[in-house]
């Protein structure tokens, strides 16, 4: 199983980025999918989430009407498009995929965000 994220970097306060999110090793349009974040010395939190086949979608308060999470499951990949960056949205995004028959989850090794003038 593998989950590779990929598109982090540095962008200046105001603009955007667009995380993705391949997997591999699992029947990925069978799970849920989620974007988390974590900077140093704090709890991982929660970004955002989709449902298996897309139809549902959650948002933390923080992010509501800047970020958006999509999926496309024919190229076994989810996306976390980022608008309006805040530098409180620097830290690093984990994706991760979990079943709800199945305890536990995958995760990703995570790509750095940094919003900085």
């Amino acid at each position: 199983v593998q989950l590779v994220e990929s598109g982090g970097g540095l962008v200046q306060p105001g603009g955007s980025l667009r995380l993705s999110c391949a997997a591999s090793g699992f029947t990925f349009s069978t799970y849920g999918m989620k974007w988390y974040r974590q900077v140093p010395g704090k709890e991982r939190e929660l970004v955002a989430a989709i449902s298996s086949i897309g139809s549902s979608t959650n948002y933390a308060d923080s992010v509501k009407g800047r970020f958006t999470i999509s999926r496309d499951n024919a190229k076994n990949t989810v996306y976390l498009q980022m608008n309006s960056l805040k530098p409180e949205d620097t830290a690093v995004y984990y994706c991760n995929a979990f079943h709800s028959a199945i305890p536990g989850s995958y995760w990703g090794q995570g790509t750095q965000v940094t919003v900085s003038s």
